[in-house]
């Protein structure tokens, strides 16, 4: 009896080294990371917004971290096609992803078939930053802000058109709530494949919700003017401009924001040193001053209070959707 029990311990005893030396080579890697090129899925086309601000972090990580990161993108179908990518791919560190409120937040109660599911196969690593929404009007709209408008709207319905990005985006649905929580009817105008500021510049349409850095430098030289803003104080960049919450609409609060996440099973020493890093690149003045400048805000924080973030906006855009009843499928 006992020579068999020796006899089973010598037998099992290279296989706990052998496990013990993988664990020992899993937690060196770990720790080594990251020892190659990291990629950065963007599910945004190039030359975008989202991906000069995807491109300005991944810049700060290489500097952090001395290894390269850098930006693939993969834009297209409402940003479903990068999205999966980044679902699918090895969950090593060396594949992450930027998310944003379009493809983590909404898009997912647009389709009731997706090919990845938002919740479960991503690892928040940090939130990079919000931008605030704006309320752009063309100069010729007579009101100087939103309670004016609000107030012109109820007198004269649909009489001002309102550009969106199509139907189901990001300016598409933040102009439908606008109208709920304001008690008002616009026209809607679809612009789905070109960019909609060369007509609001020209006054063919009157109006229109989205994040300021498509606008902010028209803007402020007043080829555009902004209504209101979202937001819970004025942005320091725009402060003659007063909130959604000071023209009458406390509960209306669109925002647009980005974040670092990574194919769920990443492991949680390489989550904690990418977050870690992210909030280090986010103390940045250079950073913060260029999302300040187009009524944003550098905020980087770690993967629990990222989750946390994102399940909440989940939740506020499916009850805004939901109350609109837009559905894509």
């Amino acid at each position: 009896m006992n020579v068999s029990k020796t006899r089973g311990r010598r037998w099992l005893a290279p296989g706990c080294i052998a496990a013990a030396g993988l664990l020992a080579g899993a937690a060196w890697a770990q720790a080594d990371y990251p020892s190659k090129a990291v990629r950065i899925i963007a599910p945004f086309p190039a030359g975008s917004g989202p991906d000069a601000n995807a491109r300005e972090i991944a810049a700060e990580l290489t500097k952090l971290l001395g290894q390269s990161f850098y930006v693939e993108n993969r834009p297209g179908a409402s940003n479903i096609i990068g999205t999966e990518v980044a679902a699918k791919a090895p969950a090593d560190g060396y594949s992450l992803y930027i998310g944003t409120t379009s493809s983590l937040s909404v898009v997912p109660h647009l389709y009731s078939k997706l090919p990845f599911d938002a919740e479960r196969d991503f690892a928040p690593v940090s939130l990079l930053g919000v931008l605030n929404t704006g309320l752009i009007a063309t100069p010729g709209v007579e009101a100087r802000d939103a309670r004016a408008l609000i107030a012109a709207l109820k007198a004269r319905p649909d009489s001002v058109a309102v550009a969106t990005a199509g139907i189901g985006s990001y300016s598409h649905l933040s102009a439908l709530w606008f109208n709920s929580a304001a008690g008002v009817k616009t026209n809607l105008v679809p612009y789905n494949s070109s960019s909609p500021y060369v007509d609001l510049i020209a006054g063919q349409v009157q109006l229109m919700f989205d994040g300021l850095p498509a606008a902010a430098g028209n803007i402020h030289t007043g080829k555009l003017k902004l209504l209101a803003i979202t937001g819970k104080e004025r942005a320091p960049s725009f402060p003659d401009v007063p909130t959604f919450a000071e023209a009458g609409l406390p509960d209306y609060a669109p925002i647009a924001w980005q974040g670092l996440l990574a194919p769920a099973g990443t492991p949680k020493p390489v989550l904690e040193k990418l977050s870690a890093a992210m909030r280090k690149a986010c103390q940045s003045s250079e950073l913060a001053r260029k999302w300040r400048d187009y009524g944003g805000e550098l905020r980087c924080n770690t993967p629990a209070e990222f989750k946390a973030f994102i399940d909440a906006d989940r939740a506020m855009w499916g009850k805004v959707i939901r109350e609109a009843r837009v559905k894509l499928d």
